[in-house]
Protein backbone atom coordinates (compact mmCIF):
# COMPACT_ATOMS: atom_id res chain seq x y z
CA UNK A 1 0.00 0.00 0.00
CA UNK A 2 1.35 3.70 -0.54
CA UNK A 3 2.44 5.77 1.70
CA UNK A 4 -0.80 7.67 2.29
CA UNK A 5 -1.81 11.45 1.68
CA UNK A 6 -3.64 12.45 4.55
CA UNK A 7 -6.20 16.07 3.47
CA UNK A 8 -5.76 18.98 5.18
CA UNK A 9 -8.34 19.68 7.88
CA UNK A 10 -10.55 22.52 7.58
CA UNK A 11 -10.50 25.66 9.37
CA UNK A 12 -13.11 28.35 9.42
CA UNK A 13 -13.91 29.97 6.40
CA UNK A 14 -11.99 27.08 4.03
CA UNK A 15 -13.80 26.74 0.96
CA UNK A 16 -15.69 23.94 0.27
CA UNK A 17 -16.73 23.10 -3.51
CA UNK A 18 -20.20 21.05 -4.01
CA UNK A 19 -20.14 18.72 -6.97
CA UNK A 20 -22.92 16.13 -8.30
CA UNK A 21 -20.82 13.31 -9.76
CA UNK A 22 -23.48 10.80 -10.30
CA UNK A 23 -27.28 11.54 -10.32
CA UNK A 24 -29.65 14.32 -10.35
CA UNK A 25 -31.11 16.69 -7.82
CA UNK A 26 -33.06 20.08 -7.07
CA UNK A 27 -31.52 22.88 -5.05
CA UNK A 28 -34.76 21.98 -2.93
CA UNK A 29 -32.68 18.84 -1.43
CA UNK A 30 -29.36 20.53 -0.48
CA UNK A 31 -30.49 23.63 0.79
CA UNK A 32 -30.48 22.80 4.34
CA UNK A 33 -27.12 21.01 3.84
CA UNK A 34 -25.55 24.55 2.78
CA UNK A 35 -27.23 25.96 5.65
CA UNK A 36 -25.67 23.50 8.00
CA UNK A 37 -21.85 24.35 6.71
CA UNK A 38 -22.13 28.16 6.36
CA UNK A 39 -23.23 28.18 9.65
CA UNK A 40 -20.16 25.92 10.43
CA UNK A 41 -18.28 29.38 8.79
CA UNK A 42 -17.23 27.60 5.69
CA UNK A 43 -17.41 29.24 2.46
CA UNK A 44 -19.86 27.24 0.38
CA UNK A 45 -19.64 27.34 -3.57
CA UNK A 46 -21.45 25.45 -6.18
CA UNK A 47 -19.96 23.52 -9.36
CA UNK A 48 -20.96 25.01 -12.97
CA UNK A 49 -23.23 21.76 -13.56
CA UNK A 50 -24.75 20.85 -9.56
CA UNK A 51 -28.34 20.72 -11.55
CA UNK A 52 -27.69 19.50 -14.95
CA UNK A 53 -29.73 16.45 -15.76
CA UNK A 54 -29.28 13.91 -18.02
CA UNK A 55 -31.66 10.92 -17.39
CA UNK A 56 -30.26 9.42 -14.52
CA UNK A 57 -27.18 11.57 -14.71
CA UNK A 58 -26.51 14.80 -13.58
CA UNK A 59 -25.33 15.84 -17.16
CA UNK A 60 -22.38 13.70 -19.10
CA UNK A 61 -19.63 12.10 -17.86
CA UNK A 62 -17.49 14.51 -19.18
CA UNK A 63 -19.07 17.70 -17.49
CA UNK A 64 -19.45 16.02 -13.85
CA UNK A 65 -15.87 15.27 -14.46
CA UNK A 66 -14.73 18.63 -15.47
CA UNK A 67 -16.79 19.70 -12.24
CA UNK A 68 -14.70 17.99 -9.99
CA UNK A 69 -11.67 18.24 -11.80
CA UNK A 70 -11.95 22.07 -11.70
CA UNK A 71 -12.58 21.51 -7.99
CA UNK A 72 -9.19 20.13 -7.97
CA UNK A 73 -7.68 22.60 -9.72
CA UNK A 74 -8.91 25.71 -7.85
CA UNK A 75 -6.36 26.83 -5.36
CA UNK A 76 -9.06 28.48 -3.15
CA UNK A 77 -11.11 25.19 -2.74
CA UNK A 78 -10.18 22.58 -0.11
CA UNK A 79 -13.00 20.25 0.30
CA UNK A 80 -14.77 18.77 -2.64
CA UNK A 81 -18.31 17.54 -1.06
CA UNK A 82 -20.79 15.43 -3.38
CA UNK A 83 -24.33 16.63 -3.71
CA UNK A 84 -25.70 13.42 -3.79
CA UNK A 85 -24.88 9.62 -4.91
CA UNK A 86 -27.19 7.55 -7.09
CA UNK A 87 -25.36 6.34 -10.02
CA UNK A 88 -22.47 7.33 -12.30
CA UNK A 89 -19.02 7.83 -10.49
CA UNK A 90 -17.41 4.47 -12.15
CA UNK A 91 -18.75 6.59 -15.78
CA UNK A 92 -16.10 9.03 -14.40
CA UNK A 93 -13.03 7.33 -14.21
CA UNK A 94 -11.61 7.55 -18.03
CA UNK A 95 -11.60 11.14 -17.45
CA UNK A 96 -10.50 12.10 -13.76
CA UNK A 97 -6.37 12.39 -13.28
CA UNK A 98 -6.43 9.93 -10.14
CA UNK A 99 -2.95 11.54 -9.42
CA UNK A 100 -3.48 14.67 -9.56
CA UNK A 101 -6.47 14.36 -6.98
CA UNK A 102 -4.15 12.99 -4.94
CA UNK A 103 -1.55 15.18 -4.89
CA UNK A 104 -3.78 18.08 -4.26
CA UNK A 105 -4.55 16.84 -0.53
CA UNK A 106 -8.36 18.12 -0.64
CA UNK A 107 -10.97 16.42 1.43
CA UNK A 108 -13.03 14.38 -1.01
CA UNK A 109 -16.52 13.30 1.27
CA UNK A 110 -19.25 11.70 0.22
CA UNK A 111 -20.95 7.63 0.32
CA UNK A 112 -23.01 5.21 -1.71
CA UNK A 113 -21.93 5.69 -5.22
CA UNK A 114 -18.83 7.86 -3.96
CA UNK A 115 -17.45 4.18 -2.89
CA UNK A 116 -16.10 4.42 -6.40
CA UNK A 117 -14.15 7.29 -5.88
CA UNK A 118 -13.09 5.81 -2.66
CA UNK A 119 -11.51 2.72 -3.48
CA UNK A 120 -9.86 4.54 -6.54
CA UNK A 121 -7.99 7.38 -4.27
CA UNK A 122 -7.39 5.27 -1.42
CA UNK A 123 -5.60 2.46 -3.80
CA UNK A 124 -4.05 5.64 -5.77
CA UNK A 125 -2.93 7.04 -2.09
CA UNK A 126 -5.55 9.64 -0.79
CA UNK A 127 -7.62 9.20 2.61
CA UNK A 128 -10.87 10.20 1.83
CA UNK A 129 -13.93 10.72 4.08
CA UNK A 130 -17.13 8.24 4.29
CA UNK A 131 -19.80 11.55 5.10
CA UNK A 132 -23.11 11.84 4.55
CA UNK A 133 -23.93 14.56 1.67
CA UNK A 134 -25.88 17.42 0.84
CA UNK A 135 -28.89 15.41 0.02
CA UNK A 136 -28.54 13.63 3.35
CA UNK A 137 -28.95 16.39 5.53
CA UNK A 138 -32.29 17.43 3.65
CA UNK A 139 -34.11 15.05 6.47
CA UNK A 140 -33.45 15.69 10.06
CA UNK A 141 -30.81 13.72 12.10
CA UNK A 142 -29.31 12.89 15.25
CA UNK A 143 -27.43 15.27 16.79
CA UNK A 144 -24.34 13.17 16.87
CA UNK A 145 -24.71 12.93 13.45
CA UNK A 146 -24.08 16.68 12.63
CA UNK A 147 -21.12 16.32 15.00
CA UNK A 148 -19.45 13.66 13.45
CA UNK A 149 -19.30 15.31 10.58
CA UNK A 150 -18.38 18.52 12.10
CA UNK A 151 -15.50 16.62 13.50
CA UNK A 152 -14.16 14.64 10.58
CA UNK A 153 -14.07 17.94 8.33
CA UNK A 154 -11.83 19.96 11.17
CA UNK A 155 -9.43 16.59 11.84
CA UNK A 156 -11.18 15.45 14.86
CA UNK A 157 -12.03 12.12 15.87
CA UNK A 158 -15.40 11.60 14.50
CA UNK A 159 -16.47 7.92 16.03
CA UNK A 160 -18.16 10.22 18.83
CA UNK A 161 -19.13 8.42 21.84
CA UNK A 162 -23.56 8.92 21.75
CA UNK A 163 -23.17 6.91 18.44
CA UNK A 164 -25.43 3.74 18.38
CA UNK A 165 -23.06 0.38 19.59
CA UNK A 166 -23.40 -2.17 16.57
CA UNK A 167 -24.28 -5.30 17.89
CA UNK A 168 -21.79 -8.41 18.27
CA UNK A 169 -21.59 -11.11 15.37
CA UNK A 170 -18.48 -12.91 16.02
CA UNK A 171 -16.50 -11.55 19.17
CA UNK A 172 -12.62 -10.79 19.68
CA UNK A 173 -10.60 -7.71 17.98
CA UNK A 174 -8.82 -6.89 15.00
CA UNK A 175 -6.50 -4.27 13.92
CA UNK A 176 -6.65 -2.74 9.94
CA UNK A 177 -6.77 0.38 7.71
CA UNK A 178 -10.56 0.84 7.00
CA UNK A 179 -12.37 0.17 3.24
CA UNK A 180 -15.24 -0.39 1.76
CA UNK A 181 -18.63 1.20 1.90
CA UNK A 182 -21.89 0.45 -0.53
CA UNK A 183 -21.44 -3.54 -1.14
CA UNK A 184 -22.81 -2.94 -4.71
CA UNK A 185 -20.04 -0.31 -5.57
CA UNK A 186 -17.52 -2.99 -3.92
CA UNK A 187 -18.26 -5.92 -6.27
CA UNK A 188 -18.84 -3.81 -8.97
CA UNK A 189 -15.08 -3.17 -8.63
CA UNK A 190 -13.56 -6.43 -9.16
CA UNK A 191 -11.58 -6.29 -12.40
CA UNK A 192 -10.85 -2.53 -12.48
CA UNK A 193 -7.87 -0.40 -11.82
CA UNK A 194 -9.43 0.40 -7.93
CA UNK A 195 -10.23 -3.00 -7.63
CA UNK A 196 -11.37 -3.99 -3.98
CA UNK A 197 -8.41 -5.20 -1.41
CA UNK A 198 -9.66 -6.52 1.52
CA UNK A 199 -6.59 -8.32 2.48
CA UNK A 200 -5.80 -7.94 6.02
CA UNK A 201 -8.22 -4.74 6.37
CA UNK A 202 -11.40 -3.65 7.98
CA UNK A 203 -13.47 -3.53 6.08
CA UNK A 204 -17.39 -1.93 5.87
CA UNK A 205 -20.36 -2.78 4.06
CA UNK A 206 -23.71 -1.75 3.71
CA UNK A 207 -26.29 -0.80 0.87
CA UNK A 208 -29.55 0.22 0.00
CA UNK A 209 -33.26 -0.83 -2.27
CA UNK A 210 -31.35 -4.20 -2.84
CA UNK A 211 -33.45 -7.28 -2.82
CA UNK A 212 -32.47 -9.65 -0.24
CA UNK A 213 -31.16 -12.49 -3.27
CA UNK A 214 -28.84 -9.58 -4.54
CA UNK A 215 -27.78 -9.16 -0.96
CA UNK A 216 -27.06 -12.67 -0.98
CA UNK A 217 -25.44 -12.89 -4.12
CA UNK A 218 -23.01 -9.69 -3.66
CA UNK A 219 -21.94 -11.34 -0.29
CA UNK A 220 -21.26 -14.87 -2.25
CA UNK A 221 -19.22 -12.85 -4.72
CA UNK A 222 -17.41 -11.24 -2.11
CA UNK A 223 -16.85 -15.13 -0.70
CA UNK A 224 -16.41 -16.78 -3.71
CA UNK A 225 -13.75 -14.12 -4.82
CA UNK A 226 -11.42 -14.89 -1.33
CA UNK A 227 -11.92 -11.50 -0.34
CA UNK A 228 -14.20 -11.30 2.65
CA UNK A 229 -11.97 -14.39 3.77
CA UNK A 230 -8.68 -12.29 3.49
CA UNK A 231 -10.52 -9.50 5.60
CA UNK A 232 -9.04 -8.52 9.63
CA UNK A 233 -12.69 -7.82 10.48
CA UNK A 234 -15.85 -6.97 9.33
CA UNK A 235 -18.42 -4.06 9.87
CA UNK A 236 -21.86 -4.52 8.53
CA UNK A 237 -23.89 -1.42 8.99
CA UNK A 238 -27.51 -1.85 7.19
CA UNK A 239 -28.95 -2.81 4.08
CA UNK A 240 -31.78 -0.37 4.10
CA UNK A 241 -34.97 -1.26 2.55
CA UNK A 242 -33.94 -4.40 1.83
CA UNK A 243 -36.78 -6.68 3.82
CA UNK A 244 -39.15 -4.37 1.99
CA UNK A 245 -37.53 -5.07 -1.66
CA UNK A 246 -38.51 -8.49 -1.21
CA UNK A 247 -39.37 -10.12 -4.39
CA UNK A 248 -42.62 -12.90 -4.07
CA UNK A 249 -41.28 -14.45 -7.76
CA UNK A 250 -38.16 -15.87 -5.65
CA UNK A 251 -38.97 -15.71 -2.38
CA UNK A 252 -37.79 -13.74 0.51
CA UNK A 253 -35.21 -14.08 3.81
CA UNK A 254 -34.42 -11.29 6.26
CA UNK A 255 -31.37 -9.38 5.28
CA UNK A 256 -29.36 -10.06 8.64
CA UNK A 257 -30.23 -13.47 8.59
CA UNK A 258 -28.96 -13.69 5.07
CA UNK A 259 -25.40 -11.62 6.54
CA UNK A 260 -25.49 -13.92 9.49
CA UNK A 261 -25.24 -17.27 6.81
CA UNK A 262 -22.96 -15.83 4.46
CA UNK A 263 -20.32 -13.84 7.35
CA UNK A 264 -20.12 -15.42 10.58
CA UNK A 265 -18.99 -19.17 10.01
CA UNK A 266 -15.85 -17.24 8.28
CA UNK A 267 -15.08 -16.49 12.08
CA UNK A 268 -13.97 -13.19 11.89
CA UNK A 269 -14.11 -10.13 14.32
CA UNK A 270 -17.54 -8.86 13.06
CA UNK A 271 -20.40 -6.42 13.80
CA UNK A 272 -23.70 -5.88 12.15
CA UNK A 273 -26.00 -2.66 12.53
CA UNK A 274 -23.23 -0.82 12.62
CA UNK A 275 -24.36 2.98 12.53
CA UNK A 276 -22.35 4.24 8.93
CA UNK A 277 -24.06 4.52 5.33
CA UNK A 278 -27.38 4.54 4.39
CA UNK A 279 -29.15 4.73 7.57
CA UNK A 280 -30.86 6.89 9.56
CA UNK A 281 -27.62 7.70 12.40
CA UNK A 282 -24.18 7.17 10.54
CA UNK A 283 -21.41 8.08 11.98
CA UNK A 284 -18.51 9.81 9.38
CA UNK A 285 -15.55 7.91 8.93
CA UNK A 286 -11.68 8.14 7.37
CA UNK A 287 -11.12 5.78 4.84
CA UNK A 288 -7.99 4.25 4.13
CA UNK A 289 -6.19 4.43 8.04
CA UNK A 290 -5.88 2.16 10.48
CA UNK A 291 -7.94 1.61 12.77
CA UNK A 292 -9.06 -1.45 15.66
CA UNK A 293 -12.08 -3.28 15.80
CA UNK A 294 -13.53 -4.03 19.39
CA UNK A 295 -16.60 -6.30 18.10
CA UNK A 296 -17.51 -7.31 21.56
CA UNK A 297 -17.79 -3.37 22.28
CA UNK A 298 -19.50 -3.07 18.67
CA UNK A 299 -16.77 -0.20 18.56
CA UNK A 300 -14.28 1.03 16.13
CA UNK A 301 -11.37 3.23 17.28
CA UNK A 302 -8.97 4.78 14.85
CA UNK A 303 -5.33 4.12 15.26
CA UNK A 304 -3.80 6.92 13.52
CA UNK A 305 -4.59 10.43 12.39
CA UNK A 306 -6.50 11.03 9.03
CA UNK A 307 -5.42 15.30 8.13
CA UNK A 308 -2.32 16.63 7.28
Amino acid sequence: MPTMVKPRALKPGSHIRITTPASPLTMEKIADGIKFLEHEGYKVTLADHVFDEKFYLAGDDKTRASDFMNAVRDPSVDCILFSRGGYGCARLMPHLNLDEIVESGKQICGFSDVTTLHLALNKRGLVTLHTPMLITLSVEREPWVYQSLRSILKGENPLVPEATRAETMVSGTAEGVITGGCMCLMTDSFGTDYELDCKGKIVMIEDVDEQPHRVDAMLTNLLNSGQLQSAAGIVIGEMTGTDEMADEKIGSWPWKEIVTDRVKPLGIPTVINYPFGHMRTMLSIPMGVAARLDADAGRLELLESFTA
